[in-house]
């Protein structure tokens, strides 16, 4: 099995998008990015830390490629908002795509067709960063879109995430679906 991390705003939505996609065996919430050991939400919410709300994503390579992580990832976020995401504005909030040495020719490879073929005429501002220590966040962040379905309903529909992504992408949004 492999690796990637994806900073995409609120890291229960971007959990939700990956776990939906085949190959993927597990997403995990988390925080990376910044200076500050083990750090956790309220730190990382409220203080400038550096690190942002990131997703690990655990998929099988024979199932799905780390190229196809990335290229799906694009249609799942607005890379054009370098203060975050949707209803989510602050530094922790921001995208960014944290790569391997191993990964990255993939990754700015999704990049360079992305900003080719983008169907919007902003500029994006997603960076490609170097993988840093990831940590988890709290347990109860851990698929909370599945302890709190309602919750997590109102709250994507609230921030308008998948409008904005629709959007932004047509039907490429949210990888066509």
């Amino acid at each position: 099995l492999a690796t990637a991390i994806f900073g995409g705003g609120c890291f229960w939505c971007v959990e939700k998008d990956f776990e939906d996609l085949p190959g993927v065996i597990e997403v995990v919430s988390g925080y990376t990015g910044g200076q500050l050991d083990n750090p956790d939400y309220k730190t990382v919410s409220y203080t400038e830390t550096g690190h942002y709300e990131a997703t690990e994503v655990l998929y099988d390579p024979d199932l799905v490629s780390y190229r196809d992580l990335v290229d799906f990832y694009w249609t799942t976020v607005d890379p054009t908002d370098p203060t975050g995401q949707f209803c989510d504005k602050g530094s922790s909030y921001r995208t960014a795509v944290f790569v391997t040495p191993e990964q990255r020719d993939a990754a700015e490879a999704s990049l360079a067709q992305v900003r080719n073929s983008k169907p919007f005429d902003a500029e994006i501002v997603t960076p490609i960063l170097e993988a840093v220590t990831f940590y988890d966040a709290e347990e109860y962040h851990q698929d909370y879109y599945k302890k709190n379905p309602i919750r997590y309903r109102a709250y994507r529909l609230a921030c308008r995430r998948d409008a904005t992504v629709k959007s932004l992408w047509g039907d490429a949004a949210l990888g066509g679906k």
